[in-house]
């Protein structure tokens, strides 16, 4: 309804001087009392006006804004919200080693504004648990990608990487937003259906290539990979080891660990070297171009989602890289 403002008379010419305030006041009254009836009548809409029943396909409120950890959570936040959400992802650059990462004044601010946040857990974005404590708010929701999937500390904390994980999610963000926006349930409902529609070409080929190349050996320069490795049935060799482990820590692995995994390397005892673009260091950088140098195939892949793909994209790219080299003589 529309505020309307009257200026109220102090007197009239046409009222003798003792009356006029009551019946000024008085008339002043009708006319708000017959201006906010046509007010009302001009924004009020019966039930079966033109338009009062397409609430699922025009936004009825203010978007909810998300906050996302990883971008990979932040495109899925936007494939289930649509244009009912604004959705803010920290880290993002593909070219920045997620472990590495600093927070920022912009990313307090988001989180401080934020109704959803969406966070990895298990250690991998321990700096957005920094950020809700310096901003309390008891009408925020927390999803914790770790939690909800049944994992615990000490686990593999690249869940994306696992088929169950992302839709387990996306059923988590439709009930929530459904929750918070009731009246656009519907919407949510069928952009998840559009989602687990389109997640069914990942699922069907993680099943090809693993009824081809399941039991093939593999070599990792870090544990990123090995969810959707283990799904298509793949022998990571030294699986979580002393190289890996070290690497993904930031530390040198032992010499030791270096040699076995350049033996691996140079026999040519795995089909492909599963490199982690994004953290790059004086021994993985060795151990790529010792591949190279061999022949063995390369799968390089990331920790976060590139900029342009959606996540079913970006995990059906890597799946198809992988079974190129897989393939490969």
């Amino acid at each position: 309804m529309n505020r309307i403002s009257v200026d109220l008379p102090m007197s009239s010419p046409l009222l003798p001087h003792h009356s006029q305030p009551a019946r000024g006041v008085l008339a002043v009254v009708l006319i708000i009392a017959a201006l906010i009836g046509t007010a009302c009548a001009r924004t009020a809409a019966p039930s079966d006006a033109p338009g009062a029943g397409a609430r699922a396909t025009a936004p009825t409120s203010v978007p909810i804004p998300i906050v996302a950890a990883e971008n990979v959570y932040g495109d899925l936040a936007r494939q289930i919200g649509g244009d009912r959400v604004v959705v803010t992802s920290i880290l993002k650059d593909p070219t920045v080693d997620p472990h590495e990462y600093d927070s920022t004044v912009a990313d307090a601010k988001a989180v401080a504004g934020a109704r959803i946040v969406i966070k990895n857990g298990l250690g991998y974005d321990a700096f957005v648990d920094r950020l809700l404590a310096a901003s309390p708010r008891p009408d925020r929701i927390v999803i914790d990608v770790g939690h909800l999937t049944g994992h615990r500390d000490g686990d593999n904390p690249h869940l994306w990487y696992d088929p169950a994980t992302m839709p387990r999610v996306a059923r988590s963000l439709a009930d929530t937003l459904t929750r918070l926006d009731p009246s656009d349930a519907d919407y949510f409902a069928q952009r998840l259906q559009e989602f687990q529609a389109s997640e069914t070409a990942v699922d069907d080929r993680i099943a090809a290539i693993r009824a081809r190349h399941a039991g093939t050996r593999v070599l990792a320069t870090e544990p990123v990979l090995d969810y959707l490795t283990e799904a298509l049935g793949l022998v990571v060799v030294d699986r979580d080891g002393a190289f890996q482990r070290a690497v993904e820590a930031g530390n040198d692995p032992p010499a030791a660990a270096v040699v076995a995994f350049r033996e691996q390397i140079t026999t040519r005892a795995v089909k492909v070297l599963i490199y982690n673009r994004q953290t790059v260091t004086p021994v993985t950088t060795q151990m790529l171009a010792l591949a190279r140098q061999t022949g063995l195939a390369v799968v390089p892949v990331s920790e976060t989602e590139p900029e342009g793909m959606t996540y079913q994209q970006w995990m059906l790219d890597q799946l198809s890289r992988l079974d190129q080299a897989l393939s490969s003589p």
